[in-house]
């Protein structure tokens, strides 16, 4: 099978351009060339563009190539994928769009998520962009037959990401740190709504199984464990990974979201309510999919891989100063409560 990544050296896509090639597919990626964190695998072809500053260069870089299937793991805006559809359109048998999770209905009306949960998130731009990504690519296969599968993944961690959902992306280790320090770090509303984190390499599984399948064209799935846990699990065993009890202090999800402004959008409108998912399509599609790595193992992993190199264990010195305004704040109104 011939693929084609569009980024594809990213904490997801890099599990699973891995696990394409040990499956023996032939594996190009198109990025700008520039990620060190997730180094090429071997037996990539690297193709060096930029399909959304310069389609139609990437167009003549594609020459004559045509692909089992595309995936594009960095299209954010509908402009990004009518751009793809220009290029591709006519070139691929199969082209994957990367949405999320977060476009799902915000507030569930149901606690169950399923494919047909309605698309509607009104308070994360980044979730409406997807949300009319989808829609452009859907219109183009209704009207044209743009062979396109839309894949939502959940969050997704691996060995470099510890994902609390009060945290630093860029500097996970930050919450980390806390912890090993004594320090109270916060978990939002009670620490009992329900959430689901996926490993990479198990998301892996549902990704690649889709591809080249042509029952899946004109589908949309999501993708992720079918472990759920509280938040305040989630946190407690992340602590244990690092031999710790951790301090947690709860906090309003409403109340972070005035001191931080990008939580109205990532937490608000996202982690802070419970989800579940029902992965009975994708395990239809791709009967082999199954998730087998549980959260407790993962973080340890993830641990290890931070301990290995201590130039890994950077600190978000911002994100501690802005959770110290939190907890004051939070103090000073309800002076029990911390």
């Amino acid at each position: 099978m011939k693929i084609l990544f569009i980024g594809g050296t990213g904490l997801i896509s890099s599990a699973c351009s891995d696990l394409a090639l040990a499956r023996g597919a032939e594996l190009f990626i198109l990025n700008r060339g520039m990620s060190e964190k997730y180094p090429l695998a071997k037996g990539v072809t690297l193709l060096k563009g930029d399909i959304h500053a310069d389609p139609a260069m990437v167009a003549n870089l594609l020459g004559d190539h045509t692909f089992d299937a595309v995936v594009d793991w960095v299209a954010f805006t509908p402009q990004h994928v009518r751009q793809d559809i220009a290029v591709f359109a006519g070139r691929t048998r199969q082209f994957v769009f990367i949405s999320s999770a977060s476009a799902y209905q915000r507030p569930a009306t149901h606690y169950l998520v399923t494919e047909s949960t309605p698309l509607a998130n009104p308070y994360w731009q980044y979730s409406r962009d997807k949300i009319a990504c989808e829609e452009t690519l859907m219109q183009s296969y209704r009207d044209r037959g743009f062979p396109v599968t839309i894949v939502r993944p959940s969050l997704t961690y691996g060995p470099s990401q510890i994902p609390l959902c009060v945290g630093s992306w860029q500097h996970p280790w930050t919450v980390m740190d806390r912890m090993q320090r004594g320090l109270p770090v916060i978990v939002p509303g009670d620490g009992s709504s329900l959430w689901v984190l996926t490993w990479n390499g198990d998301f892996a599984k549902g990704l690649v199984g889709l591809l080249g399948r042509e029952q899946a064209i004109g589908h949309a799935f999501h993708i992720t464990s079918d472990e759920v846990l509280t938040w305040d699990a989630i946190y407690k065993e992340a602590g244990h990974a690092i031999g710790v009890e951790p301090q947690l202090v709860h906090v309003p999800s409403d109340l972070i979201a005035t001191y931080d402004s990008g939580a109205l959008g990532s937490l608000v409108g996202d982690k802070a309510t419970s989800v579940v998912f029902d992965n009975t399509k994708i395990k239809r599609f791709v009967p082999d999919f199954v998730c087998t790595k549980p959260w407790g193992e993962g973080v340890r992993k993830s641990v290890a891989w931070f301990q290995a190199d201590p130039k890994r264990r950077t600190i978000d010195s911002d994100a501690n100063a802005l959770w110290d305004r939190i907890l004051t704040g939070f103090a000073r109104a309800l002076p029990k409560a911390v």
